[in-house]
């Protein structure tokens, strides 16, 4: 039976001084998630880890996890587990000792805490190392036994902050695989901290894109890529182009708007209004070379730059009052009509394909 929590954090807020680092934010992890924190560094993600965590304080707003709003108690009260990006491990004391550590800070006794600290270490599959020091042990290695030491105390919510960045690219995709089948086995949830989207992507179940301390959109992996909320969200996950103007008007349940530098372009949305300024984005995959079926569903630009990429070519193409736009083509499609750097090259995409983004900072 999993003892997960459900987190529900509540117009939290964090002030360092004059510098606020995280802005009212609200957020519901729902019990036994996988969430991840996404974002540049300084955008607020480890800050609103460590208040969940109660490393931090709460400037104002409250965090609850399941029926309790922990805001003002201790980190060993509750009920969740931090692993540090450091890893932060005893290098005097052998494994069994390392994971059994907080068991001793509470009292257990000696054979008790060893027999549960072992049965960690089997979890981990580490039981072989159980008598080493974390200094003989590789960097993944090391990583399961900081796994081991937060599991310990059956958190309802294990807390992770950028837990894979110290690791080579080899084992982060293993370690990966890992965290996410030790998840979906322990049935607790998980709050991870990475800037990494495709890291994101992989493990979440909801990822939670911040910037600049709020919140820009959270949703399952997929409505990030498919629908990115805002501007930023779109340029952050990649994959899209971003064009920005001015509506001009509506026609045809699409939204019409004039890009800086003349030239207008029509994408699907809510009727705006005249005069408002407008970002939409369109797949880099959704784009093709050919003429726009209608009326503001492409341009003509000129090709800067281009990468072969094996299975795909990417097309780097820049457009007056659009300025750099990426186009991935499939490799037959490019190579059975091939274009050259400088050449101009007409655009297109379909009228569901560039989407009407929202504006969070005004």
């Amino acid at each position: 039976m999993s003892k997960a929590a459900e987190i529900d954090i509540v117009s939290v807020s964090k002030v360092y001084g004059t510098t606020t680092a995280v802005e009212d934010i609200s957020l519901k992890i729902p019990a036994g998630t996988y969430c991840c924190l996404l974002g540049p560094s300084g955008c607020g993600k480890t800050s609103t880890l460590r208040m969940i965590a109660g490393h931090e304080s709460i400037s104002s707003g409250d965090v609850r996890l399941g029926n309790t709003v922990v805001t003002d108690l201790p980190p060993a009260k509750r009920g969740t587990a931090m692993m540090f990006q450091s890893y932060a491990l005893f290098p005097h004391l052998d494994l069994i000792d390392n994971v059994a550590f907080s068991l001793k800070m509470k009292g257990v006794d000696k054979e008790q805490r060893r027999a549960k600290a072992l049965d960690m270490l089997k979890l981990m599959q580490m039981e072989a190392y159980a008598t080493r020091r974390p200094a003989q042990l590789s960097g993944g290695q090391q990583q399961r036994v900081a796994l081991a030491r937060a599991l310990i105390t059956d958190p309802e919510a294990l807390l992770l902050d950028e837990p894979l960045s110290a690791l080579d690219p080899f084992l982060k995709i293993r370690m990966r695989a890992e965290l996410k089948k030790l998840q979906t086995s322990l049935g607790i949830t998980f709050v991870h901290v990475t800037h990494s989207q495709e890291e994101a992507m992989a493990l979440a179940d909801l990822i939670v894109v911040m910037n600049d301390g709020r919140i820009e959109q959270a949703a399952p992996p997929r409505d990030v890529f498919e629908r990115p909320a805002t501007a930023f969200v779109a340029r952050f996950m990649g994959d899209h182009n971003v064009i920005s103007g001015r509506v001009t008007g509506n026609q045809d349940g699409m939204v019409v708007f004039d890009v800086n530098g003349g030239g207008s372009l029509a994408a699907s949305g809510k009727p705006q209004e005249a005069g408002q300024p407008i970002d939409i984005a369109i797949r880099t995959d959704h784009v093709r070379i050919g003429a726009a079926a209608s009326p503001g569903l492409g341009f003509t630009g000129i090709v800067s730059n281009i990468e072969y990429r094996g299975a795909t070519v990417k097309l780097s193409v820049t457009g007056a009052g659009i300025g750099d736009f990426t186009v991935i083509v499939d490799d037959s499609d490019f190579f059975a009509k091939p274009v050259a750097i400088g050449d101009a090259v007409p655009l297109a995409w379909d009228p569901q394909d560039a989407i009407v983004l929202g504006r969070l900072h005004s």
